[in-house]
This record gives structure tokens, sequence and C-alpha cells, in this order.
């Protein structure tokens, strides 16, 4: 059985023009059901957008504020930043890849093809687990940030209203999430940078009643609890930068992805730069890292850094401010989180790795049967309303950490194959329409810095006295994720891909494949008829 879904290969004989793509998009809409392709409507600015906005999170808003609790100033610009430079190579990597074949299935699509289908197999269920406990954390965040305004309705109330906002929202098509995302990514990108200039201003004593400088590196100190701190912060950092490579997942609904996708793979170094270190930054220099406030046991935005700087310089509006801010982000993030756990689980269905009726996409390109039962599956954040249940639903948004590491280093995985594959089938590398920067030395140091994460993070539940719950929770996914491959390529008996067989074709949306088409028609014939295992 190929691997590739037929949308993929319906691709090969397409010019990446907005033109053909609306051509396409004609086509599709006379298909129904699980043989209806996901429509490529999200254009650049969507792409562009989504890429900035997609990284800032309520995580960041709120949880930033535990991990200079942990860490201290400078430990959160260390871990930080060592995370950030991980993130630039794994989007170098990816774009790469997603520029040349933007298929819906990304990396889960490109892992079957380049490594072996039961990584794909274990890969895509970890992805789209990370993704269902994020948007359920979501869900839970959101009604208790709502509730600092009003306690009338009750928050399993709101639990309940957003998730069927966000399932509405979602059913309206990829051009809907497009701009819905686009919209309020740019109110965040905006109000985070208003915040940095707030935050120099301070900082330099122009407002508020004091100038504090650097004084708090000092007193209490820069570092919270030395390397320990800094390794706790770790899993913190890659749960914030999840979603850099949702990219990847939108490229296979993007008209125009040969410009769009190398635009907002361009700016993720900017990105990361200037939203996540700055903000570490400035939380650093405002804040001590032991306030008690950051532990706050009330409303998360009492938790906030942002209002808890913002209310030392005595600007009265700052709750209110950064509470409506964070409900933005809960919606970008809530509507993501749902976007990319349904389309991967969608292209799993359409590739018999989950079942077939996931796979189901109606006349809009909605896949509508994935979006309600990842939805439902998201219905773990109930579980926060009981107190016996409380720990049993922390567990399980916790156990999702150490994904983001397995995923990153897959990409990068994945990306030398192809590379290798390139070489022994003769192709030359100047064709691609994206490089990565760097290569083989960034890709390399990549995949070894991601799995010393997997291990390090959770170092920490080895320490006196042993932590046993800390161990299964840092550490049990990997066996998870090993029993899914081994199960999969036992069950089905997948080999790995040799390099010389292995399809570098199929999806591809640039004009190289039209003349490739025309010299070597063999060639294409072979690869799209290769069968995987």
């Amino acid at each position: 059985m190929s691997y590739w879904g037929r949308e993929e290969v319906k691709d090969n004989s397409h010019v990446d023009t907005e033109a053909q793509g609306d051509s396409e998009h004609s086509q599709d809409r006379q298909q129904t059901g699980e043989s209806a392709p996901l429509h490529r409507k999200l254009k650049s600015r969507h792409l562009q957008m989504i890429a900035i906005g997609g990284i800032i999170g309520p995580g960041l808003l709120v949880g930033s504020g535990n991990a200079l609790h942990l860490a201290g100033p400078a430990g959160i610009l260390i871990s930080f930043c060592l995370v950030g430079i991980i993130v630039f190579f794994v989007m170098q990597s990816l774009g790469e890849l997603a520029t040349l074949m933007p298929v819906s299935g990304s990396f889960t699509e490109y892992a079957a093809r380049f490594v072996d289908e039961a990584l794909a197999f274990a890969l895509g269920w970890a992805y789209w687990y990370l993704w269902v406990t994020v948007l359920a954390n979501e869900y839970n965040a959101i009604s208790l940030v709502v509730m600092y305004w009003t306690e009338v309705v009750p928050q399993w109330a709101w639990i309940l209203i957003f998730w069927v906002i966000f399932l509405s929202f979602s059913a309206l098509g990829v051009l809907a999430y497009g701009e819905v995302e686009f919209w309020l990514s740019l109110i965040k990108v905006l109000s985070i940078s208003v915040f940095f200039i707030i935050a120099i201003a301070i900082s330099a004593g122009g407002i508020g009643p004091q100038k504090i400088g650097f004084k708090y590196w000092h007193n209490p100190g820069a570092f919270a609890d030395g390397i320990n701190g800094v390794a706790k912060t770790f899993v913190i950092a890659g749960t914030l930068y999840a979603g850099t490579e949702m990219v990847g997942i939108t490229s296979g609904e993007s008209a125009n992805p040969s410009k769009a996708v190398p635009r907002a793979i361009r700016q993720v170094f900017w990105r990361i730069l200037i939203f996540y270190v700055g903000m570490m930054f400035f939380i650093g220099v405002l804040i001590p890292y032991d306030d008690k406030r950051l532990l706050a046991s009330g409303s998360r935005t009492a938790r906030s850094p942002l209002t808890i700087a913002l209310a030392d310089a005595r600007i009265a509006p700052a709750a209110h401010l950064v509470n409506a801010l964070i409900v933005v982000s809960v919606l970008s993030a809530g509507n993501s989180s749902l976007y990319v756990a349904s389309r991967t689980i969608t292209h799993m269905a359409r590739n018999g790795m989950a079942p077939k009726i996931l796979g189901k996409v109606n006349s809009k390109g909605v896949p509508w049967v994935a979006l309600l039962f990842t939805n439902v599956f998201a219905c773990i954040a109930f579980l926060s309303q009981s107190a016996s249940a409380g720990k049993l639903y922390s567990a399980l948004i916790t156990l999702s950490g150490v994904a983001t590491f397995i995923v990153w280093g897959t990409i990068e995985l994945v990306h030398i194959r192809f590379r290798k594959a390139l070489e022994v089938q003769g192709q030359s590398i100047e064709d691609l329409p994206f490089k990565a920067q760097w290569y083989p030395w960034g890709t390399y140091a990549c995949v070894g810095a991601n799995v010393f994460l997997i291990f390090f993070q959770g170092y920490t539940a080895f320490l006196n006295p042993c932590n046993s719950t800390d161990f299964v929770v840092n550490y049990i996914l990997l066996p998870v994720f090993l029993l899914l491959y081994v199960v999969w390529k036992f069950w089905h008996k997948t080999k790995l891909v040799k390099l010389s067989e292995m399809d570098t074709w199929s999806g591809r949306r640039d004009p190289l494949v039209e003349n490739t088409n025309k010299t070597k028609p063999s060639l294409i014939h072979r690869v799209k008829n290769v069968v995987i295992g």
C-alpha cells in the first residue's frame, strides 16, 4: 500500500501559482467525503502572521513567571536562548522540506517517506496528543481568565461555551482560520511590543515610583537554583516554543507555499529573539525571582509577570489590560491547537494509521470528523473541575512536555535522510527552492541537542530525595513512543526506506517537477509507485 495520500500525489503536475491554486479549489469543491482534499487557501499574509503569533500563547504571558521563579533572570535567558537556537535549526530543516513538498501531513508524511512508516505512526500520534493536551489546557486557562471579570457563570460552563466557539470557528474552513489567526496574532504582536516599550520606561524610572535598572540581578540574584533551575525550565521553554513548526502543517493548505513558507521561516530567528528572549529579559529585570505573586493561587492574571510589573509601576488598569491580552492569546492558541491536531489526525486516517472515518472532509475542505474527535478528547479539561481528578489532569497535561523535543529531533533526522537521498539519486541541491542554513553542521548538532534535552530535562527527579512521580511525568512518553513504533513495525513488517527508493517527488509544487515530467517520466512513474515496507 502506498503511504502518501491521494491529494498529495495530485499536486505533482501543478506549478506553484495562486491561479492554479484557485483552479484546484474549484475542482475540490466537486469532491466530498474521504476523497476530497484539503483546500489551499491560506495566503502569504496568513502564514506570515501565523508564524509570528503561533508561538505567542498564554504560556508566555503566565508560564514565564514560573520559569523566572525556578531559574532566575540569567537562568531563563540561558534556557530560552539555547532552546531558541534549536528551534531556529528545526525551522530551517522544515522550511527546506515544506517549501519543496507542502503536503498536508508535513513531517509525519516525511517521516514515512524518508525513514520508516512505523516512525510516522508513533510521531503522528505523539504530535496529536501534544496538541490535544495544549487545547485542553487552553480551555482551562480561558475559563479561569474570563472568571476574573465575573463569577456568575461557573467554570465548567465557560469551558463548554468555548468548546462550542472553537469548534464553530474551525468548521468555517481554513480561510476563516487564517483570517482569525491573522488578526488575533496582530493584536498579540502589537500588545507585547507596547509592553516592551513600557518595560524600558519602568526600568529607567520614567514610569513608576523608582528606577529599577538591574538591581534584581544582584538581589536576590541572577540564578535561583544554579544549573538545576536551568534544567527545570527546559521543558517550559520547549512547551512555550511548541507551535513554531505549525508552519509545516499550514503549508499543505497554502495557496503559494514556494513564496509564503520561506518568508515565514526566515523570520523565525528574529521572532524568537524579540518576543521570547525579549520577554524573558524584561520580566527578569522588572521582577525578583522570589516574588511570591509569581506563584499566586488565584487567577492566572494575578500570576502573570506582566500584571505584576505594571501593577508595581502603578498603572491602574494593568490587570484588565493583561487579562484581555491573555483572552486573545488563548483564543488564538486554542484555535491553532485544534487546527494542527485535526490536520495531523486527518492525514493519519487517510494513510491507514487512524480510523478511516477521521479522514473525511466536507465540501469546504474542513476535516469535520477529525475536528470533533480531537475536541472530544480535549474534554479532559473538565477533569480540572474535580478535586480528586485534578492530579490526573495535571499529569496528562505535563506528560506531553517532552513530546516537543521528540518531534523536533525527528524533523532533523528526516531532513538528514532527505539530503542523503538526493545525493544517492543524483539530484542537485541547487534546485531546491529553499536551502537550510549551515547544513549539515547545524542539523546534526540540533539532533544531538534534542536527544540531550529529552534526557536532561528530567534529571532533577534523580536528585536526593528521588521523586518517582516526577520521573514518570518526565520520561513516560519515551517508552510509549517506542512502544507505538515497535508495535506498528512488527505488525506491518515495515522496513527502513532505502535511500535509492525514497519518494522525493510526490507533492512537489515547483516548476522543476514539470521539467522532470518531460525529461524523466520513468523516474516519476517509479517513485510514485514505491511501496514502503
